[in-house]
C-alpha cells in the first residue's frame, strides 16, 4: 500500500507523514481492502479546503476532511495497483474540532483519516443504516489503534 502524503500547510500540529500513512493503511486493511493500492493524502489550510468544499460539495466553508474516490476506471486493466483516490484534510479545522470536542489532536486526526479512507472504499453515512455501518467500523478500527470511540459523548 502506497500512501503519498503532501503537507501543504505550515502547522506544527500536523502528525508525521509516516503516522498519517499508517492510519490510512490500517483503516484500509481493517476494512478488508487487501489489494496493492495507492492513496494520496493532502493536508491543507482553510482557504484551499473551503475552495474544494465549495467546488465539489456546494458548501462555502472549510470542512475537516474530503475524500475523492478514484472509481472503477482509475486503474488501467493491466495494472496491479489500484489507485483508490485522494483524501484532503484541513489542519486548522481538525485542530479546532479536537479542542471543541475535548479530544486529543492525535485521536481526531486518526478519526478523520480513518473516516476519509473508508469513503474511498465506498462507505457512506447519508442514511441512518449507512451511518451505523460506517461509524461501527470506524469505532472498531480506532479501538484497535488505541483510540476511544469518537461518537461517544465526552
Amino acid at each position: 500500500m502506497t500512501v503519498d502524503v503532501q503537507i501543504a500547510v505550515d502547522d506544527a500540529g500536523v502528525p508525521a507523514r509516516a503516522t498519517i500513512a499508517d492510519w490510512v493503511r490500517g483503516a484500509l486493511a481493517a476494512a478488508g481492502h487487501d489489494r496493492a493500492s495507492e492513496v494520496s493524502v493532502r493536508v491543507v489550510a482553510e482557504a484551499e479546503m473551503q475552495d474544494l468544499n465549495r467546488t465539489y460539495r456546494g458548501k462555502d466553508r472549510p470542512t475537516n476532511v474530503l475524500s475523492f474516490p478514484a472509481g472503477q476506471f482509475a486503474t488501467p486493466p493491466d495494472e496491479d495497483v489500484d489507485f483508490l483516490g485522494d483524501i484532503v484534510i484541513c489542519a486548522a479545522v481538525v485542530h479546532a474540532e479536537a479542542r471543541a470536542q475535548a479530544k486529543t489532536a492525535d485521536a481526531h486526526w486518526a478519526h478523520m483519516l480513518v473516516h476519509g479512507s473508508l469513503h474511498l472504499l465506498g462507505f457512506d453515512h447519508e442514511t441512518a443504516p449507512e451511518a451505523a455501518v460506517m461509524e461501527g467500523l470506524e469505532t472498531r478500527i480506532l479501538a484497535a489503534a488505541g483510540v476511544s470511540d469518537p461518537y461517544r459523548a465526552q
